[in-house]
């Protein structure tokens, strides 16, 4: 079992509630990078900087095996306005750390520094510290830029907080976990014409609410109903007048599964009713897809080294291999397209009374931040154990 020595509490809540107060927003956290760089250059880790503009990669070496093992941590913060009011809320207006980057960032700060420290493992571990993992992609901005050639690694883990899972819980499946992710717009474009004389035009504002209806129908009658799917649409735009239909109305929205081959299926019939409707509305329609994040799928091999850690810390009773996976999506899924590993949940306790992910009012809690230390710490302990 990992020893407390080298994770005093308050210290680890003092660097949550800085990195919280300074929150940055996607390939802008030079001030999180230089406050993780200058650590563990401190602790004697190698420091690499530059993939992902604002990334940080630490590399240690214990021993002589060239087994290796990386750890990835997410920086950035949301562009969202803090509503709490306590003493370490966000100082930077429209920016917070709403999703707990700031505690995965310290967690994985104080398993460097006890490894570091102690030593206790035989290969290399790289300390992954990711910018832009919210909706920008940083992931795949760090493998482009090299990430795999230049720290080569057998196995790549992640950890992300989760409200409403107990605290200190952990939380993991083999396979997918967490879901692709695609966006897109669809514009209905109609003849616009005075509102009392509308059978002068074609009603792009009626089409577009055909198509919004229609919509629903992919995931209840297109999709195997024994596999997951989302289809929303999360924003309506068009119109300036009360007396004039508009020529064009914009659609937004997201569908959401865990196979490519689902998410395709997702893709064309949106283009399929989005533009037949239109048609029969005597409008048209283009739709314009943007690709996000894939499907973040844990292996086998990457959730037993995952289970076993996790089950050294907290033991069997708060540990559950088989949970239900989330149609929210992470770019972690990137790195596991690359490499196999893992992807877990560490519960932040009740996630009610704005405590929830991306909620003005949530804040990561600093009572779990030893806990996913040592997580870290007996991962790396175990997957890199000195040869008996």
């Amino acid at each position: 079992m990992t020893s407390p020595l080298h994770m005093d509490a308050d210290e680890l809540k003092a660097w949550r509630h800085h990195i919280h107060s300074h929150p940055e927003l996607a390939f802008e956290e030079r001030m999180t990078a230089d406050f993780v760089a200058e650590r563990l250059a401190s602790w004697g880790i190698e420091v690499h900087r530059g993939l992902a503009r604002t990334g940080v990669v630490g590399r240690l070496k214990a021993g002589s095996s060239a087994r290796s093992i990386g750890l990835r941590a997410d920086m950035d913060a949301l562009p969202m306005q803090e509503a709490n009011d306590f003493a370490h809320a966000s100082r930077h207006p429209g920016v917070m750390h709403a999703c707990g980057h700031d505690g995965h960032t310290v967690m994985l700060l104080a398993a460097a520094r006890h490894l570091a420290q102690t030593r206790n493992f035989d290969g290399i571990v790289h300390f992954i510290f990711q910018p832009a993992e919210e909706a920008a992609g940083g992931a795949k901005v760090m493998i482009d830029d090299g990430l795999f050639e230049k720290f080569p690694m057998d196995m790549v883990h992640g950890m992300h907080n989760l409200p409403g899972l107990p605290a200190g819980h952990f939380a993991m499946r083999v396979g997918a976990v967490m879901a692709a992710f695609d966006s897109f717009d669809i514009y209905v474009r109609g003849t616009g014409t005075h509102a009392a004389l509308p059978h002068l035009g074609s009603d792009a504002i009626v089409a577009a609410s055909a198509i919004v209806t229609a919509l629903q129908t992919i995931v209840a009658r297109e999709m195997n109903p024994t596999e997951p799917a989302l289809v929303s649409i999360t924003r309506v735009a068009g119109g300036d007048s009360y007396n004039v239909m508009p020529d064009m109305v914009r659609l937004s929205g997201c569908c959401r599964s865990f196979r490519d081959e689902t998410q395709n299926a997702l893709r064309a019939a949106i283009g399929r009713i989005a533009t037949d409707v239109a048609r029969a509305h005597r409008c048209e329609a283009e739709v314009l897809f943007r690709e996000h994040y894939p499907a973040t799928v844990s292996t086998e091999d990457g959730i037993r080294a995952a289970a076993a850690a996790a089950i050294d810390v907290v033991g069997a009773e708060r540990v559950d291999t088989d949970t239900p996976a989330l149609l929210a999506s992470e770019d972690f899924g990137y790195m596991l397209q690359e490499k196999p590993g893992s992807y877990i949940f560490i519960g932040n306790g009740p996630g009610t009374g704005g405590c929830m992910l991306h909620n003005p009012r949530y804040d990561f809690n600093d009572g779990i931040l030893t806990t996913g230390a040592r997580y870290w710490v007996r991962l790396v302990e175990r997957e890199l154990a000195p040869a008996s």
